[in-house]
């Protein structure tokens, strides 16, 4: 990529840099040869954040924050069994004792927190994890109660989205779920083939999943989504292909399609999988074609859904930059414009559960002593690829006001994806075509800088 990459500061009179046959060729097999190379759901990733020379002031942070409207996400690190693919931040810990006790630090952490963010508006509220559901009524509540009674979460002009399981769903949860207003449900399934799901270490009775789905239904939440994973060991076109229409069988507002990663550190190595062909692109572009056959709209490489799909209500503005993120809980990541900060990471039982002994034994949760600072190039990054790598694209415009540049000047590497087909400058606007969203984490891999990646491959996952 040398050779690309000293070439990018010729431009021509509109702006766009052009690029010869060869370095377009060499460009575009880069991003072909290998599509899943890392899943990019936030720029920079965690495995990039250090310790802070010293700790950052929370009240002083967030007092300069300029987003309008805040997300609150609230992280349950608890998981059933740990899946064989999964490389998150969870713990396989079923007892309710130990899931009472990390939701009364995440209530003292919203105490201390609400002083300094109660300031602005929540827009977005999440509960995630692992697994929210695999939570006690009572602690599940809890959760709420902590929303709106110390955040001040308004649950009238809020979006809110739980995170669930087939195993952990009953009628007294859902019915939680439903008295505070939730708007989205989503439920990771990931297969119903029971061989496949065996094979991802995640033993699922499809049966159970179909009387969870049909629980769900008795409710009728505005929006349910479904997750599936594509790749998995076994998997062949048509089994992916019969998961995927038994989800539609349940006609759910939304469905994420997943493909398979495999790391070292995960129970599911790269290795296990070099006897198998990789039928993911093959199974990706299925899945597009049937989804759109029944009236899905593609909005990412993962998120499919129904045009009409959403809720009832008035809801706040956020930002798609995904700043203002507040982040309660063990794991849980915060954003600000130019500071990400959260607890330390880790993916073995060992390192998560002292991470998260020490979250709970803590008293005090003010400052921020773990993340990265990011300068102003860091800053455009993540502003250019948190609207790329969705189908609403980025509006040059936008970039231009909000930086005082201008985007072709400062990166016209960006033209390779023009010149390429992946993505497409209309009416002022930079957008991936349905070919570029389906290489969407090989671009958002090569979109990264090289002081960010350094940072990642120094990791040392504990």
């Amino acid at each position: 990529m040398t050779s690309i990459r000293q070439s990018l500061y010729h431009t021509n009179q509109d702006g766009q840099p052009p690029f010869s046959s060869g370095e377009l060729q060499q460009w575009t097999g880069h991003i072909t040869a290998h599509p899943y190379r890392n899943y990019l759901y936030s720029y920079p990733h965690k495995t990039a954040y250090r310790e802070f020379a010293s700790p950052l002031s929370l009240a002083e942070l967030w007092r300069d924050e300029p987003a309008e409207s805040f997300f609150l996400y609230m992280h349950i690190p608890f998981c059933g069994a740990r899946c064989g693919f999964c490389n998150l931040f969870t713990l396989p810990d079923k007892r309710a004792n130990v899931h009472a006790e990390y939701v009364d630090a995440l209530e003292r952490q919203a105490k201390q927190w609400a002083a300094f963010t109660r300031h602005k508006p929540y827009a977005r509220f999440a509960i995630g994890g692992g697994t929210p559901s695999l939570l006690a009524p009572a602690q599940l509540n809890r959760l709420f109660s902590i929303a709106t009674d110390i955040m001040g979460v308004d649950l009238s002009t809020t979006s809110i989205s739980v995170e669930t399981s087939p195993e952990t769903l009953t009628e007294e949860k859902l019915s939680i779920l439903k008295e505070h207003t939730v708007d989205r449900v989503s439920m990771g399934i990931q297969s119903f083939v029971a061989a496949e799901s065996a094979a991802i270490y995640r033993p699922q009775d499809p049966e159970v999943v179909y009387r969870a789905l049909e629980l769900l239904g008795q409710y009728d939440f505005p929006v349910l989504n479904l997750d599936l994973i594509y790749g998995l060991p076994g998997q062949t076109v048509d089994s992916w292909l019969y998961s995927l229409n038994q989800a539609l069988l349940q006609e759910p507002e939304e469905i994420f399609i997943y493909p398979l990663y495999t790391r070292e550190h995960t129970i599911v190595k790269p290795g296990d999988l070099l006897s198998q062909s990789d039928i993911r692109h093959d199974c990706y572009q299925a899945a597009c074609a049937l989804l759109a056959a029944h009236g899905y709209r593609q909005y990412s490489m993962r998120r499919f859904a129904k045009e009409d799909a959403g809720t009832s209500k008035e809801l706040l503005d956020y930002s798609c930059q995904e700043e203002g993120m507040v982040g309660l809980g063990c794991g849980a990541r915060s954003y600000t414009r130019n500071v990400h900060y959260a607890s330390r990471y880790g993916v073995s039982r060992k390192a998560t559960e002292s991470i998260i002994a020490d979250y709970v034994a803590a008293e005090r949760y003010d400052t921020a002593d773990y993340g990265i600072v990011l300068s102003l190039a860091e800053q455009k990054r993540r502003f250019i690829l948190k609207a790329i790598l969705h189908s609403e694209g980025l509006t040059v415009a936008d970039y231009n006001r909000r930086f005082g540049s201008s985007l072709w000047e400062d990166h016209p590497e960006l033209g390779l994806l023009v010149q390429s087909g992946f993505a497409t400058e209309e009416e002022g606007i930079l957008r991936l075509t349905p070919d570029g969203l389906g290489y969407s984490d090989s671009i958002g891999d090569w979109f990264i800088s090289g002081e960010i990646r350094e940072q990642m491959q120094e990791f040392i996952v504990p």
